[in-house]
């Protein structure tokens, strides 16, 4: 459902009269440092492959996903985004009843409702800074066949680690779990997490190019599933729904492992520098709270009678766009995230963001007296 996202930078750009690449986006969750120029060069080579139907079943592309990631092909489908196949699971598994682990992405939720499926939410507490509470997802999910679990979150920020995640899924057997690593090339630890290579008969896992890469134009993503359900999945796939210029742009990268690592410890060394630094600025400090954030965007509280709205047209006007956490359900509009940029774009915001906080605390003290 398209009015569950965050801003339109096309939008804002009609509005303030300048170009959209005039606009800061802080509100997309993609690698600062992409996409790669080599990459770029080599998808302006291969223009010509728009000319002809991509293959059929993205099949060439699926076996260069699993050899890097070291999986059985048989297992993996590639879809048009991780969000065509958020879409795709309630319908091809014929769920009843789901279960979104939340705050989070509103098109698990969205997802469940155009497939007619009823859908819960457990909402991890801001005391515990948003972490998964395992305990209480195990009891919620026995009364669900389908749970959706972002890992690491969006927009809190917050992971689990793998072992608390397979013995959960492992304790429910006759449930379908279905992981959403969109955002885990950006841990730290991405090991201490992932369950791409589960054998677990109730298991999904979303894995997107978007992100990392910096390439969400391309529209790819991919889901390795238990190979009891593949039939299921590939029951409702639609022929071409990869398009050549992706299917390219992921041959490419998944052949070239050692070049794809320096370009994710590069992100990893750069977003830790960031976000200590705009944590410094706010952690605590006049009211704002930052979370904890394994990923490259930051969860923050607002201090006391400053809104999001309020804050999102500030830096909209001085053409900065973040994300309004209004609608995420389990949030309020006292959140907003900001994901992280260049250096310069990131002190520009925090100073902006800095300035009015100041502001708006004089002008509270001032009402005070």
């Amino acid at each position: 459902m398209i009015n569950g996202h965050g801003g339109n930078i096309y939008q804002l750009a009609h509005r303030l009269g300048c170009r959209p690449s005039d606009i800061s986006d802080m509100s997309a969750n993609v690698n600062p440092l992409g996409p790669m120029p080599e990459l770029v060069d080599h998808l302006k080579s291969n223009l010509a492959a728009v000319a002809t139907l991509p293959e059929v079943d993205a099949g060439t592309t699926v076996a260069a996903f699993s050899r890097f990631y070291g999986i059985d092909p048989g297992q993996v489908v590639a879809g048009n985004g991780t969000t065509e196949l958020i879409y795709r699971i309630p319908r091809a598994l014929e769920a009843k009843n789901a279960l979104v682990v939340g705050p989070t992405y509103s098109d698990y939720r969205d997802a469940c409702a155009m497939n007619r499926v009823h859908c819960d939410h457990l909402i991890c507490r801001e005391a515990d800074d948003f972490v998964p509470d395992i305990q209480a997802i195990g009891q919620a999910a026995a009364r669900a066949d389908l749970v959706f679990i972002c890992n690491p979150n969006n927009p809190t920020g917050a992971i689990a680690r793998r072992v608390d995640i397979h013995d959960l899924c492992r304790s429910l057997p006759g449930t379908v779990f279905v992981i959403d690593e969109s955002y885990l090339p950006f841990a730290p630890l991405p090991a201490q997490a992932t369950m791409i290579g589960t054998d677990l008969p109730n298991v999904m896992v979303l894995n997107s190019m978007s992100k990392v890469f910096r390439i969400p134009g391309l529209r790819i993503g991919f889901v390795k599933a238990p190979a009891a359900l593949m039939p299921q999945l590939a029951a409702l796939a639609l022929p071409w729904s990869v398009n050549s210029l992706a299917q390219v742009a992921v041959q490419w990268l998944m052949d070239r492992s050692e070049l794809v690592e320096r370009l994710i410890a590069s992100t990893r060394n750069m977003l830790d520098i960031e976000k200590r630094r705009i944590e410094e600025v706010f952690h605590q400090k006049n009211g704002t709270r930052c979370f904890p954030s394994a990923t490259s965007f930051i969860l923050m509280r607002l201090p006391e009678g400053l809104n999001a709205p309020t804050v999102w047209r500030y830096m909209a006007d001085h053409r900065i766009l973040i994300r309004d956490c209004t609608n995420f359900t389990g949030l309020s509009d006292a959140f907003i995230r900001i994901s992280l940029k260049s250096e310069m774009e990131n002190r520009r915001a925090a100073g902006l963001l800095e300035q009015l906080i100041r502001n708006h605390r004089r002008r509270g003290n001032v009402d005070a007296n």
